[in-house]
Order: structure tokens, then C-alpha cells, then sequence
């Protein structure tokens, strides 16, 4: 069994589209990846043939249940959840976040203590902070070293006491892509009986996650961050869930996990989630066996989806250690992120970069007429970019290669980018 490339990309219609003659090259994944056929397809059949309400007695309704059950397996399959009775969906993970985060507020009080850090996604610091500042809930910072874009877990030390109710810290940066130590973060938290609230939602697309040996007590996601559609994924532990009060209508139902999903959820979102699963477990069957070892408490799917998060992950840093090579071969150009060879097991692909005369917008736009896709700008991890000091000159330029992308198309980019940069 081996990575081949060229099997993975004839899955995703997409990567073979051109304009104008250019085939498109897609670095933007971190904002939104591409997607599998398998996918398209089975979001196309549960809209065809499975197209109904939850809860009825007739076939359609029946199907439908089927559909969000199976993605509910699949998605604990993918976090090596206890139950999938604890896996709730919704629209994306801003959502969920902001919708569970008053429902955690109603275990607060005057005089706690959460911690937020300088280095999330707004997504996973406004919710916290706006519930403190209603509920008179004091927030302590965790700063991150802008030199070697990390943790230092001595700081949380510092700022942890018996008063600190909740820690919400990302598995991985969406600007430098620093991968954070969660599982020590999680360790400190229970030390002094806070819940922990991680987003995935950069981390799940790149490393095999397992929220048991993480031991945090809710992960969320976003299924179109790893090749599903626009769909969000909160895990959380039933026993803290069970202590919470849900924001629901009356006649919603009172148990786990449908309390938790106000409305009408999107039912061929979810398919479409249970296909990406699927697509993991696909390639770990087929060309990760040697993966497989890695996780020998699973078996089937999950062990399959697992060792399929760890190939993608070493052929993905294969990507990102030639596409920091090149970029540091460009005069004026700094990595907002670590760049040291013997780190890159610290980060994910994911690469913000600045220079010293040319604006991230630009690079983006000049990227743009070239057909390759790439962002700029703070990306909405605000404090970031402010503590980076680069929040005035405009974030970054920020690419993202995933396993479907290419060495050629890091090459490519790079001989885009030569010119604008050293004209």
C-alpha cells in the first residue's frame, strides 16, 4: 500500500476544472476544502429519495432518520467518541459554539474565571467573552511567544487557579498553523475541575483525533473543513452535556443529542458528513495498512479513518517543508509561523506569510489572475494579527495545501510568486 496522488485527485471533480485555459489550484482549503464525489452523491440521494421531517411513520421519514444515525456513527468513529448519542450537529461550528456557550454560562457565576487565548479563531473567543461580559465572568489571557508561535504551558500555570471555570483553546492556529498541546491544556484543566473547550476546527482536517485520550470535555468542528459540505460537529461528554440546560422549544426533545440541535437540521449536510467519514476510512482500507498499527485499540472504520489521518498528515509535510523552503528563498518575506524543519511536527500546512514591501491583499489578487487560490487578511483570528503586530498592514497571505495538492502545485505557486515579490 502507498499515497498515490493521482487516485486521490480523480475523486474531487473540482480539481480538474480551468479558466481560460489555467486549471485552478485550491490553497484556500483552510477556509473551506473541496469535495469527494462520494459526497456530492450522497447528499444528491438523501435530497431524491430520503427527502422528509425526523419522526414520522412513513418510509421517507424512516430513511432520513437512517441517514442522520449513520452520520452520527461515522462522525464518532472519526473522534473516537464514547457514543455517538454525544455527537450534535448544526450549522458550523460558530453556531454551535455560540449557542452551547449560553448554556455553559448557566453554570457560572460572578467571580469565576474562564481563560481565552491570543492565539484562537474569533469563533472560539467573541461567544466567551460576550458571555462574560454579561454574566460579570472575569476572562484571563493566554499569550502565545511571537517568536516561536507557541504555548508556554508555564503562563497557563499562572493564570489557572481553583476560580477558573472553562479553558477554550483551537487543536491548531488558522493563521500560523501552530498544532497546540490540547492534551496537556485539557490535563491542567480537570487538574482544577474546569471544563475544556477545544475547536477543531483546523486541527480535525490534518491529524487523527480521539477525544478520549485528549480528555476535553467538547470538540467542535466543521465537516467543509475536511471535505464535506458546510456542516458543524460538536462532540461533548455526556456527562457534562447532561448537566447542562438546553436552548430548545418545548416540544424538542428532552435527550441526547437532539436537544441540543434546535430546528430543522439539513439533513443531506449530514449525509454529506457521513460521506467524508467514509472517504477517510476508503483510503485507510486501501493505501494506509501500514498506518494501521498506529491504532491498534480500533478496528474497522475507525481504525481505518485513523490511519488514514496519519498518511495524509506525513505527505502533507512533505508540502508545507517545501513550500516554507521556497517561500524563505524570497527576499522580504516573513513565515508568521514556525518554520524550523526539526518542529514541522508542530504545526499543520497551513502557512500565513508577510512581506516586507508588498501587501498580503496584493499577493492575493496578483495569486488570484493566476488561477491559484490563496487569502489574505486576519482570517478572523484577530488577535493574532494583532499580537503579531501586523493587524494595521494587513494580516497575511495565507496557503493552505491539503493531501489532494500537488508538489508541482507548490512549485508552481512559488514560480508565481518570485516575480511579484523580487521584481
Amino acid at each position: 500500500m502507498s499515497f498515490d496522488l493521482e487516485a486521490i485527485r480523480s475523486q474531487f471533480p473540482a480539481l480538474a476544472i480551468t479558466d481560460n485555459g489555467m486549471r485552478r489550484i485550491y490553497f484556500d482549503n483552510p477556509a473551506g476544502t473541496q469535495v469527494p464525489t462520494c459526497v456530492a452523491e450522497a447528499m444528491t440521494d438523501c435530497l431524491l429519495t430520503k427527502n422528509a421531517n425526523l419522526g414520522a411513520y412513513f418510509t421517507s421519514s424512516h430513511d432520513a432518520g437512517a441517514v442522520v444515525q449513520g452520520a452520527r456513527d461515522a462522525m464518532a468513529d472519526f473522534l473516537n467518541a464514547p457514543s455517538s448519542d454525544e455527537v450534535i450537529f448544526g450549522q458550523n461550528m460558530t453556531t454551535l459554539t455560540l449557542h452551547l456557550s449560553r448554556s455553559i454560562g448557566r453554570l457560572l457565576r460572578p467571580g469565576d474565571e474562564i481563560i481565552l487565548t491570543r492565539m484562537d479563531h474569533d469563533a472560539n473567543v467573541w461567544p466567551w467573552a460576550m458571555m462574560a461580559r454579561d454574566l460579570g465572568i472575569e476572562v484571563r489571557w493566554l499569550t502565545f511567544n511571537t517568536g516561536t508561535f507557541e504555548f508556554d504551558l508555564d503562563e497557563l500555570d499562572e493564570i489557572i487557579s481553583e476560580r477558573t471555570r472553562l479553558i477554550c483553546v483551537g487543536g491548531a492556529s488558522n493563521l500560523t498553523g501552530t498544532l497546540n498541546d490540547i492534551k496537556a491544556i485539557c490535563s491542567k484543566a480537570r487538574a482544577v475541575g474546569a471544563l475544556s473547550f477545544i475547536d477543531g476546527v483546523q486541527s480535525a482536517p490534518h491529524v487523527a483525533t480521539d477525544v478520549q485520550d485528549i480528555g476535553c470535555d467538547f470538540y467542535v468542528c466543521s465537516s467543509y473543513k475536511f471535505f464535506g459540505p458546510h456542516q458543524g460537529i460538536l462532540w461533548g461528554r455526556r456527562e457534562v452535556l447532561e448537566k447542562l440546560e438546553p436552548y430548545k422549544l418545548r416540544p424538542a426533545a428532552d435527550e441526547l443529542p437532539w436537544c441540543f440541535e434546535s430546528g430543522t437540521l439539513s439533513h443531506e449536510g449530514i449525509a454529506g458528513i457521513g460521506a467524508a467519514v467514509d472517504y477517510f476510512s476508503s483510503i485507510g482500507s486501501s493505501m494506509a495498512g501500514d498506518y494501521a498499527g498506529n491504532w491498534p485499540q480500533f478496528s474497522g472504520r475507525r481504525q481505518h479513518v485513523h490511519a488514514a489521518m496519519d498518511l495524509f498528515l506525513q505527505y502533507e509535510k512533505k508540502l508545507v517543508l517545501r513550500l516554507i523552503d521556497g517561500l524563505l528563498d524570497i527576499d522580504g518575506v516573513t513565515i508568521q509561523g514556525i518554520s524550523d524543519h526539526d518542529a514541522i511536527d508542530r504545526r499543520v500546512p497551513t502557512v500565513g506569510f508577510t512581506h516586507n514591501k508588498i501587501a498580503p491583499d496584493v499577493i492575493a489578487e496578483e495569486m488570484a489572475r493566476q488561477n491559484i487560490f490563496i487569502w489574505s487578511g486576519h482570517n478572523y483570528a484577530v488577535d493574532v494579527v494583532k499580537t503579531l503586530g501586523i493587524h494595521e498592514s494587513g494580516g497575511v497571505a495565507r496557503i493552505g495545501p491539503v493531501h489532494y495538492n500537488s508538489i508541482d502545485e507548490i512549485d508552481e505557486f512559488l514560480r508565481a510568486l518570485q516575480p511579484l515579490l523580487s521584481p
